[in-house]
């Protein structure tokens, strides 16, 4: 589990800062519920990128639990490791669909290519990349959307 949330999660989690950023401009009350999930997901990646593990969480549900189980505080301890062992953080995402079951509920697809560079005797050449399959669930939590739900596959090459 450690090596899947170690590259994995802290991408997913990553695209929370933009969120933030756009709810602090004032137009979130406006926007649509697709534009608000997405722009957690961005937000997220902004915060991973950043390095920022309580800009991350605070995109994260109290009741998160990942495909084995796991909770936010594990969550909490994986990113740490994951931020103290790679010096920079660089990701691409792409949301592949939103769906809203429930006006309160939304399910998201998306693609997440980490590449990561190690602390620990980092030369040009030290870069570690992945690219995974995501699916999370978000509800809708105050004012804001939370991540409650995740689960990620590494992506199938060919």
């Amino acid at each position: 589990m450690l090596p899947q949330l170690r590259r994995v999660f802290l991408p997913i989690m990553a695209g929370g800062a933009l969120a933030a950023a756009a709810m602090l401009g004032g137009c979130a009350e406006e926007e649509a519920p697709d534009a608000r999930v997405r722009a957690v997901i961005a937000a997220g990646e902004a915060a991973a990128e950043a390095r920022d593990l309580s800009g991350i969480l605070e995109h994260v549900s109290p009741a998160f639990q990942d495909e084995n189980g796991g909770g936010r505080d594990e969550l909490k301890q994986y990113l740490r490791g994951y931020l103290v062992t790679h010096q920079s953080v660089h990701l691409v995402t792409r949301v592949t669909s939103v769906a809203f079951p429930y006006r309160d509920y939304a399910r998201v697809r998306l693609q997440v290519g980490t590449l990561g560079r190690e602390t620990a005797g980092a030369a040009a050449f030290d870069l570690a990349g992945d690219v995974y399959d995501v699916a999370l669930e978000l509800q809708l939590e105050g004012d804001g959307w939370k991540v409650v739900r995740a689960a990620w596959a590494p992506k199938r090459r060919g």
